[in-house]
């Protein structure tokens, strides 16, 4: 049983199933962001936007980082 786990755990499922959820929410927040009209874009609509870019940098960093 633990070799089992210790390959499941190996296929690092979790972390990689992570980050294709964040990479599709990135691409939905950019989606949402460009189909704004012009005359509706707002500091918050840019701050939330700049928010998301950054988390997911920071979450790729940390990810590759691990890959070692």
């Amino acid at each position: 049983m633990k070799v089992a786990m210790e390959k499941i755990l190996a296929w690092k499922i979790m972390p990689r199933l992570m980050m294709l959820v964040m990479t599709i929410m990135y691409i939905r927040v950019i989606e949402w962001f460009m189909g704004l009209p012009q005359d509706v874009v707002s500091t918050q609509a840019t701050a939330l936007t700049a928010t998301v870019t950054g988390a997911l940098t920071g979450a790729f960093a940390v990810w590759v980082g691990h890959e070692k």
